[in-house]
């Protein structure tokens, strides 16, 4: 009786058995280049998209209202003025540029992101985090917490040495944004942008206030022992809630003084820091400016209207 043939090897193996299949999953291998390929163009892709709503957004923070309000009617059925929503704000932005001006600003965003993207692959293959596994019933609670200290800490440093590469053209971008508010042409292009700021502020030009430091927290729903303990996004409205002031100020702080009449009065005054420019917005109310854009309030009382 014939014996049998072996069998061949399984289609679409990693060549050298076990340890093929390792070398091509381990940090650097083909797998792993793939995959933060993958991620750099959905996050292109994603950043695409969103842009009108971030363009929008910005112009809001800073002040920028150049539609009237509307009167409507709240829960209670009294009346309230409105300030225009995203919607009525972007069709407004399409009159005046057309609708390639909703996409003002996206080069520098999307090299800001790659940069982001790239520099956090790079930290985590030049700093595995190594013999992590997740929190399980078994583990006690001191060996639990420092396994989600440890996995914590890892991701605040691939998330700040990311931010601080890239937040020079993140300053690029809202620049270019803001130039809406003024009909301005300073920034008209990446190289000459930082040709500019570089010759008119210097090398901290481009590190205007680096909200890495300061949002730390937002790191913190990217831990994958934290979602399995709180859950995901409960935790995720939680810290956008708690940074959004930092991340308001940081936008601020980015285009302030630089210049552009967005940064200028009336808008905002010359902030001589980012703590000047926090107790600024405390003071008038104003440190979640630009947090909501389908219903917003504008800062009228209800008694400006007649009575019905």
């Amino acid at each position: 009786m014939a014996a049998a043939a072996p069998l061949p090897p399984a289609a679409g193996a990693p060549p050298g058995g076990a340890a093929g299949r390792a070398a091509a999953a381990a940090p650097g291998g083909p797998r792993a280049e793939g995959a933060e390929g993958l991620f750099v163009v959905l996050g292109a892709g994603l950043a695409a998209a969103s842009h009108p709503l971030l363009y929008v957004k910005l112009l809001v923070q800073v002040g920028h209202e150049p539609l009237p309000p509307t009167v409507g009617r709240n829960v209670l059925g009294r009346k309230v003025l409105y300030l225009p929503g995203f919607f009525t704000y972007a069709r407004h932005i399409v009159e005046v540029d057309g609708k390639r001006g909703l996409f003002r600003g996206l080069t520098p965003r999307l090299i800001s992101n790659t940069l982001s993207t790239i520099t956090r692959g790079s930290v985590k293959k030049a700093f595995p985090l190594e013999d992590m596994e997740h929190v399980s019933n078994k583990d006690d609670v001191k060996t639990s917490l420092r396994k989600v200290v440890k996995e914590t800490s890892h991701e605040m440093m691939m998330q700040c040495v990311s931010r601080v590469v890239s937040h020079p053209l993140h300053v690029i971008s809202m620049r270019c944004m803001v130039q809406f508010v003024g009909r301005e042409v300073k920034y008209s292009g990446v190289f000459s942008a930082i040709g500019r700021i570089f010759k008119e502020e210097g090398i901290l030009g481009f590190f205007v206030y680096v909200s890495c430091c300061l949002n730390l927290l937002a790191t913190l729903p990217t831990s994958g022992n934290i979602r399995e303990a709180t859950g995901f996004l409960c935790f995720q409205i939680a810290v956008s809630m708690l940074t959004y002031p930092f991340l308001l100020v940081g936008d601020l702080m980015a285009v302030n003084n630089c210049g552009l009449r967005a940064g200028l009065p009336p808008y905002a005054p010359a902030f001589t820091s980012w703590i000047h420019c926090w107790r600024y917005l405390s003071a008038q109310g104003q440190l979640f400016r630009g947090s909501s854009l389908l219903f917003r309030r504008a800062p009228m009382p209800a008694a400006c209207f007649p009575i019905d």
